[in-house]
């Protein structure tokens, strides 16, 4: 708890400093760019990824009811999956509805930078859904399988890149997805080791 509790400082002051500072002008430099990768939201979009969490569901559900058995791993996909979709359901619906910050495409058009608290929609940008739900099934994986920390972790690396360059989001939405979802992810592994033991 009490890493978390400063995990959750750390992230809570680098989300401010970059939603003050670095946000809008990282937004401005890569705006032009972007174009060329907005392809890549039709193939990676938030529906897609939830559909294949929901094919993995039902392919291990399959499994277990032909077969009588769910192997470890199997278990932990399962589980992983679940948290994905369930945190980027609390974050998509919940989340950004609360903070109301515009995305960086709304922003390049006029509107401010800031939270419009209570009133934004799933369509705000604040934390990103796309880091929500990465970040949820990684921190399953990564507190089940130590191994899986560091190659997760670059995973994550890349997908947040792609979402700064790519316009999508601003650095200060990853930010605080990241944490959203390593969190949940986590949390999820640690009450699943807990029912393993028993």
């Amino acid at each position: 708890m009490q890493v978390w509790a400063l995990s959750l400082a750390v992230c809570a002051a680098a989300v401010t400093f970059s939603f003050v500072r670095i946000d809008v002008p990282t937004a401005l430099r890569f705006w032009n760019a972007s174009r060329l990768l907005r392809p890549l939201n039709e193939g990676l979009g938030s529906a897609v990824i939830l559909s294949a969490e929901s094919a993995v569901i039902l392919f291990i559900v399959v499994v277990r009811l032909t077969t009588g058995h769910i192997s470890v791993f199997g278990q932990t996909l399962a589980i992983a999956c679940l948290a994905s979709m369930c945190t980027y359901v609390i974050n998509d619906h919940v989340l950004k509805v609360i903070f109301g910050v515009p995305t960086p495409a709304d922003v390049m058009h006029g509107a401010r930078h800031r939270f419009h608290l209570w009133i934004g929609s799933e369509a705000s940008s604040f934390p990103s859904g796309h880091m929500a739900l990465a970040g949820a099934f990684a921190g399953v994986f990564m507190r089940l399988y130590k191994a899986s920390i560091w190659p997760l972790a670059a995973l994550l690396a890349l997908a947040a890149g792609l979402l700064l360059v790519g316009d999508w989001h601003f650095l200060s939405d990853i930010i605080a997805g990241v944490f959203v979802g390593i969190s949940a992810g986590t949390l999820a592994g640690e009450g699943w080791a807990d029912h393993s033991k028993h």
